[in-house]
């Protein structure tokens, strides 16, 4: 849940953050997404200034002035930041900010159930027949991918479960810090690929292949999925890395660790969605440096690329810059318009697959859309858009809610029981399992109620898009949130 209106984390300019710093004569550089200083968390801890010296291990997002410190993993918000600089002044050593004693708890029990699953996976080329390895492999898709490229990114099979494993380990001291379970199911002739991680997803902030990156590495590839980045290591010896969520989410807290590289190509996937992510990602990593790979019919998706026995270098090259001029001629935006008239059912959006009536009207979800739905009072408005939000949201679509008539826990009660498909009430022995999977769903509620300051929502809804890459914001309904006087006028 967001922060509420009565308490939210106060925003703070990149300029205030600038000031501020040369202030209390901390040294900084300017980075990509973040400012750079050396760490307060690390070395002497007197009433000394900080030494330019020191390696500057402390990135401060220049969006939200939150703070990482990669050496000692210490976090917080940029009043934490402030209030570590003030102990210091007065000599008392900076105590990172602490999570509660329930989330350490669940971190700890997450880090031994991977540990032990971890035990019990097997490398690939260890099973007890080279029959078995070739099924296995050929089931994901796999074939291509050599045993030194598994070994070389520590990926095992759990026989058990059917699912490869990804270890997240960290880059501070190698530890296993959690684990990705990724398994095939076949329905008919299609293939879906379930993930599962340890910890949950909202807790689980690996970037794949962190730990094989070089200090002097300036060039990265940024792929959704961890099977890609196998492939573009292995087919054109880049350093690649893979996004924990996919193409839904880049959080902010992993910027720190790209922080070091001069060029970013995104290389996502090969539909629609996965190319509107990669310029939604590029806005965050800052566009100057960022190149997108388009996705089509000889740019597949990278383990695909690799599989058809394409040049993935090639494909690499022709990567285009993020950053475009103001004005720009038909022949720059030739392949864009291609690209739409070959992919007409992805250019429509992301379809229901609850309510196929609504895709004949509506065609689907898209980006940059507002949809109205009106009706009096008791139609059923609202009991209709969680279950429509729901659809999408269970398709990755990552959703706000600004409920502003009825409270959030009735309203995810509602989506609670639309999701299991039945009533908890009457089997409150399931609650816990539907309520651990409705909780992996990219869904997020804002804390207002009743007639709110349209500023104060557009703030949250900024900030939502910012930390969590929403891409549909529900507003239930105007009329509340306004206020019963403003309805006749423009706003």
């Amino acid at each position: 849940v967001l922060p509420s209106p009565d308490g939210p984390a106060p925003s703070v300019s990149i300029t205030e953050i600038r000031q501020y710093l040369r202030a209390q004569e901390i040294p900084f550089h300017d980075g990509y997404s973040c400012l750079h200083t050396p760490s307060l968390f690390v070395g002497d801890r007197g009433d000394q200034p900080l030494s330019a010296n020191a390696p500057f291990t402390l990135f401060i997002d220049k969006t939200t002035g939150s703070f990482l410190c990669t050496a000692t993993l210490a976090e917080g918000t940029w009043q934490d930041f402030q209030a570590n600089v003030e102990m210091r002044l007065r000599g008392i050593s900076p105590i990172p900010p602490a999570r509660s004693e329930e989330m350490e708890e669940e971190m700890r029990q997450a880090r031994e159930d991977a540990r032990c699953i971890w035990e019990r996976a097997l490398p690939l080329w260890e099973l007890l027949d080279e029959k078995e390895t070739k099924e296995t492999k050929a089931l994901f898709g796999i074939s291509q991918v050599t045993n030194a490229t598994l070994k070389r990114f520590g990926v095992r099979y759990l026989r058990t479960a059917r699912s490869l494993v990804f270890p997240w380990f960290s880059p501070q001291d190698a530890t296993l810090k959690g684990l990705k379970l990724v398994r095939v199911e076949k329905n008919g002739g299609t293939i879906t690929y379930v993930e599962e991680t340890l910890p949950r997803f909202d807790a689980y902030r690996n970037l794949f292949g962190l730990p094989l990156i070089g200090r002097r590495d300036t060039e990265l590839v940024l792929t959704g999925w961890e099977l890609d980045a196998l492939a573009l290591h292995q087919a054109a010896g880049v350093a690649s890395l893979a996004l924990p969520r996919g193409t839904s989410y880049l959080p902010p807290t992993l910027l720190p660790y790209l922080e070091q590289f001069k060029r970013i190509t995104l290389w996502l996937g090969e539909d629609l969605r996965s190319w509107e992510a990669a310029k939604l990602f590029a806005r965050k990593l800052s566009l100057k440096r960022c190149s997108l790979v388009r996705p089509g019919n000889l740019q597949p998706r990278p383990l695909e690329a690799l599989n058809q026995g394409l040049n993935v270098t090639k494909i690499l090259r022709s990567a285009l810059l993020a950053s475009h001029k103001s004005i720009v001629s038909f022949r720059q935006l030739r392949e864009e318009v291609f690209g739409e008239l070959v992919n007409t059912e992805q250019v429509s959006g992301v379809k229901w697959t609850r309510f196929p009536e609504l895709n004949k009207l509506l065609k689907g979800h898209r980006k940059g859309e507002l949809t109205i739905f009106t009706g009096p009072t008791g139609s059923g408005k609202t009991t209709f858009i969680s279950e429509y939000a729901l659809d999408l949201c269970m398709q990755g679509v990552c959703t706000l809610w600004g409920s502003f008539e009825i409270n959030n826990v009735r309203l995810a009660k509602i989506m609670l029981t639309q999701f299991a498909g039945r009533r908890l009430e009457d089997q409150l022995e399931l609650y816990d399992e539907w309520a651990d999977r409705f909780e992996e769903l990219p869904l997020y509620f804002m804390t207002f109620h009743g007639q709110q300051n349209i500023k104060t929502v557009i703030d949250t809804m900024q900030h939502a898009v910012y930390m969590y890459d929403i891409t549909h914001v529900v507003v239930d309904n105007l009329q509340f949130m306004m206020g019963h006087e403003h309805i006749s006028a423009d706003r």
